[in-house]
């Protein structure tokens, strides 16, 4: 994974668990990056989970080298509000953080989420290997088909593999640890994730690989 380098204002530490925000990272963890609306919110759906060993916000998914906040507001980036999730290696804890991923805000809005309206806040999940994005892509499946069951659109969270990670500013990480009755846009459309059903659907995959 590319990263932006540390610089004086970006924090090296996590404000929750005291854990370094930045690489290298110890073996048996692994990177993923979700963009499900304003970051704030978005990073405290991950960073209290057991299999996540440490939450960052950031930028994503553009083509501007060096994205600030107000850059990114600005809308000509092409980056996303993101949060970047390391956590324990493997399928099962990858699956985990997309089943929160789906459920934690409505994946069917375009280029907004809520109030919050701009392609900054698109929902996306950019990918670390070639096996995320193939689970990403079947969880897409899986969502669709509950959400098509009670009633709503089509999915519009784009999956891509991920170019390069960008910090955001201090005051931006953990910033609902810092401010608790802060502002917090995310919701979600109350229609569960069946990962038991993606569990099954990539057992199968792995058995017709055999």
């Amino acid at each position: 994974m590319l990263w932006n380098k540390p610089s004086a204002n970006k924090p090296l530490v996590h404000f929750v668990n005291g854990r370094c925000l930045h690489p290298p990272f110890a073996q048996g963890l692994e990177q993923a990056v979700f963009g499900l609306g304003c970051f704030w919110g978005a990073e405290r759906c991950f960073w209290g989970l057991p299999q996540v060993h440490v939450t960052a916000v950031g930028y994503a998914g553009g083509h501007t080298a060096d994205p600030t906040y107000r850059k990114v507001c600005g809308g000509a980036t092409g980056h996303a509000e993101v949060v970047l999730v390391v956590h324990r290696a493997g399928d099962d804890a990858y699956r985990e953080l997309l089943s929160v991923f789906w459920q934690a805000h409505d994946p069917t809005q375009g280029m907004r989420s809520g109030n919050d309206i701009g392609e900054q806040y698109r929902s996306i999940i950019l990918c670390a290997s070639a096996r995320q994005y193939e689970l990403a892509n079947r969880a897409r499946g899986v969502y669709q088909a509950a959400l098509d069951d009670a009633g709503y659109g089509k999915i519009t969270t784009g999956i891509a593999m991920l170019n390069k990670f960008y910090h955001a500013e201090d005051e931006h990480q953990q910033y609902l640890a810092r401010h608790p009755h802060g502002y917090c846009g995310i919701r979600g459309l109350g229609v569960p994730f069946a990962a038991d059903a993606l569990a099954s659907e990539a057992g199968a995959q792995e058995v017709v690989h055999v």
